[in-house]
């Protein structure tokens, strides 16, 4: 890290101390704070305070007011992370517990992306966000179309990586209950473990090649295929978030908290931050300050996210967007946990 070299051990204990009363109560902190600690190992309020001085040129504390309180800057909370020794086994087992309990009896990428932005929003004090790889060479498992009324159908399109799309379509001709299952059948027969790209291509070339009594079934399918999985569909990511209203109490500019929650509410945002930090292919948790240079709405946030991987694939990304002052171990720990937990479930599954 940036500057770490020049802390030394006297000025980094000062320094995690700094951190840790500053998580604790969100108030600027004071040598005579850390004093009284104990925490200066004997030392005066004037040498912690010389000290502190050291420490705010390095950048690493800064002083909000003309109070002689001082708070720590990013690069404080970055070192204070780095010093954190943990991983899932760290978890105290009532949160293992928990966590387990919470994904019993569920199957399938969809579901247990959508339980794990519940879990890490209750078990955290942020924001629980979960999203799918985009869906690039997945394919197809399944497909049914159920008849609701005159040229109206359900699709349910089933992927093998767990992904469930259902699409109520409204056709530009009407089907009959037999015309469907005939084309749901032609699909699971001749397209199960392609993927969603091709079927779409080869669809469209028998079309072009046909011309008989097997081209209506084959301008059917192709009517129903491409309504029930468009283009724009196949690399569009979902996403999952949960736990928004646990950032209202703090945040204390109440017009930059309503930016934060709506860039939230968009999900895009979501999408943009967790592609834009957390890569496929790390294997361990990363804790992310600054996002405000991906998101200025996101000033003062922070992103702790791990990437989900199901036999060394990536299927997702799971995480916490929570202000600063936030149990940085326990949250690093739960989405350590979490993700170890995903690939348990459906790597065991398939």
């Amino acid at each position: 890290m940036a500057n770490a070299e020049h802390v030394t051990a006297r000025q980094r204990a000062i320094l995690m101390a700094i951190v840790e009363s500053y998580i604790e109560t969100g108030e600027p902190v004071g040598s005579g704070t850390i004093a009284r600690l104990q925490h200066g190992g004997g030392m005066s309020s004037a040498t912690i305070r010389n000290e502190m001085a050291e420490l705010a040129d390095e950048g690493l504390l800064e002083q909000p007011h003309t109070s002689a309180g001082r708070v720590p800057t990013a690069k404080a909370f970055r070192m204070y992370v780095e010093q954190l020794s943990g991983g899932p086994a760290c978890l105290p087992m009532t949160s293992r517990r928990q966590i387990d309990s919470s994904f019993a009896g569920l199957t399938g990428t969809q579901a247990v992306l959508e339980r794990t932005s519940h879990v890490l929003a209750t078990l955290s004090s942020g924001v629980g966000v979960a999203i799918a790889a985009v869906a690039d060479g997945d394919v197809l498992e399944h497909v049914h179309f159920s008849r609701l009324a005159q040229a109206r159908v359900l699709a349910v399109v089933v992927t093998r990586s767990g992904v469930v799309r259902d699409r109520v379509l409204a056709l530009d001709k009407d089907l009959s209950t037999r015309e469907l299952e005939v084309a749901a059948n032609f699909l699971n027969e001749n397209f199960r473990g392609w993927s969603v790209e091709r079927v779409r291509a080869e669809i469209a070339r028998l079309v072009e090649r046909e011309r008989s009594e097997y081209q209506r079934m084959l301008n059917a399918v192709q009517q129903l295929w491409v309504k029930a999985v468009p283009e724009s569909a196949v690399s569009v990511q979902t996403v999952y978030v949960e736990g928004v209203a646990n950032l209202v109490g703090s945040q204390e500019d109440r017009e930059r908290l309503r930016e934060v929650l709506a860039a939230l509410e968009t999900k895009q945002r979501v999408v943009e931050l967790l592609n834009a930090y957390i890569d496929a292919r790390q294997e361990s948790v990363r804790v992310v300050f600054g996002l405000e240079e991906q998101a200025p709405e996101m000033a003062g946030l922070v992103l702790i996210a791990a990437p989900a991987l199901v036999g060394g694939e990536s299927r997702g990304t799971v995480g916490v967007i929570g202000p600063k002052r936030m149990d940085y171990e326990n949250t690093m720990n739960a989405v350590s946990y979490i993700s170890q937990v995903f690939d348990r479930m459906l790597h065991s599954a398939e």
